[in-house]
């Protein structure tokens, strides 16, 4: 194999109550990217559609991550990366892991799959990093590992691979702002009430229980975040009634999706999850602010082979 062109998807990290741990893989939403061995040694990114970003492998967090791969591998051959980019940079749903997680799956694969997934997690990590100046995983993993994922620690690497309830979908809506992961931190509170603290973990506990047991009812009481959502939601105009609206919709919860401005929410059966998306379009739809919604199943893959030669 000497080229192959894969599908890396849009994620959903922090869900709610699960900062910096817990992601889930979207099925609808993701980037396109190709690559192909050379007989020159090194890396180059040859070409960029979608969004402006810098062609400068250092500059490019699917660069790094595959440098931090190539460099591991030391390969007797270069490789070429083309990106079609179809989520937006800094819109909450993973893009820049999307593109770091894309480009070592892919070199992995024409390498012959040296790396195993937790692997592929620690060297994506570098190129995400330079996006949100940390390493952290919640959006990385659930793109190589498909489905619901919790990082159970970064170092060293632990994630763990959560079950899925067959009857889950994700209503996303984008309003089009960009927010900054690395700037959406800086809002965030160094010290945090005990009292906040343990109702965090509550819901945690609570939301992996119910994915576990497919109990619905319980996810619903914990789709809850108490410490980070009030923070980060003053960035997100209309947050509040786009909330309200899901909810009162059906939704078993609606959270910040990431860092934002992306919102998330969470509906069991399809059916309930559109009109979830016709409630926050109406929202949307009453204010000067362009925005994007889509409707998705869970992806249990991940990242996959769409073309290979």
């Amino acid at each position: 194999m000497n080229e192959i062109k894969i599908f890396s998807p849009a994620t959903v990290a922090n869900v709610a109550c699960g900062f910096d741990v817990l992601g889930f893989c979207l099925n609808e939403l993701g980037d396109d990217m190709i690559v192909r061995k050379t007989q020159e040694k090194g890396l180059k990114i040859n070409h960029i559609e979608g969004f402006p970003l810098p062609l400068e492998v250092h500059k490019n967090v699917a660069g790094v991550s595959a440098l931090a791969l190539y460099e591991h591998a030391t390969p007797n051959c270069g490789f070429e990366i083309e990106i079609y980019k179809r989520i937006k940079p800094g819109s909450g749903v993973g893009s820049s892991a999307a593109s770091a997680a894309g480009s070592v799956y892919a070199i992995n694969e024409l390498l012959g799959t040296p790396y195993d997934k937790t692997q592929l997690t620690e060297f994506a990590m570098k190129g995400e990093a330079l996006a949100s100046s940390c390493e952290h995983a919640d959006n990385i993993a659930p793109c190589i590992f498909g489905g619901f994922t919790l990082v159970k620690s970064n170092n060293p690497l632990m994630v763990l691979q959560l079950p899925t309830p067959s009857n889950l979908y994700a209503t996303i809506i984008h309003p089009q702002i960009e927010i900054k992961t690395s700037e959406a931190r800086k809002l965030l509170p160094i010290d945090i009430p005990l009292s906040k603290a343990s109702q965090q973990w509550a819901n945690l506990g609570g939301l992996i229980h119910a994915l576990h047991t497919n109990d619905y009812k319980l996810m619903q009481a914990c789709l809850e975040d108490v410490i980070i959502e009030p923070f980060r939601k003053q960035c997100i105009p209309y947050f509040d009634d786009a909330k309200t609206a899901a909810i009162a919709n059906g939704a078993l919860g609606c959270a910040i999706s990431g860092s934002g401005p992306a919102i998330f929410a969470l509906s069991k059966s399809l059916e309930t999850a559109k009109r979830v998306e016709r409630a926050l379009e109406a929202v949307y739809s009453s204010t000067t602010i362009a925005f994007h919604t889509y409707v998705s199943s869970i992806s249990h893959q991940g990242i996959k082979t769409l073309k290979q030669r």
